[in-house]
C-alpha cells in the first residue's frame, strides 16, 4: 500500500483562476500521477487549477489555505477553515 502524502498551502489567483502551486521539491511530485488531466508541471511547481464548481463546493477563495493529499490514489483537496454557508 502506498503512503499518503499531505501538504498544506494557499489557494492563489493566477490569470483569474483559483490555483494551487505546489513546489515539486516540497512534495508536488507526489501529486503528479493522481492529478493527471487537471495539472501541469510549470517550472519548479505543480500547477493545479481548481474549477469554479469545485471551489464553490469546498467554499474556498483566493488566499484560503487548503490541505491536499493523495489518499486512495486520488487528488483530495480540503479547506483548512471552511467558510460558513449563508
Amino acid at each position: 500500500m502506498d503512503d499518503v502524502f499531505s501538504i498544506r498551502g494557499p489557494v492563489e489567483l493566477v490569470d483569474g483562476k483559483l490555483t494551487l502551486l505546489i513546489p515539486l521539491a516540497a512534495g508536488g511530485d507526489q501529486f503528479i500521477d493522481c492529478s493527471r488531466g487537471i495539472s501541469e508541471v510549470q517550472g519548479e511547481n505543480l500547477k493545479i487549477v481548481i474549477p469554479e464548481w469545485l471551489a464553490g463546493m469546498l467554499r474556498i477563495e483566493a488566499g484560503d489555505d487548503v490541505w491536499v493529499n493523495n489518499a486512495d490514489g486520488k487528488l483530495n483537496i480540503q479547506p483548512v477553515n471552511p467558510r460558513q454557508v449563508h
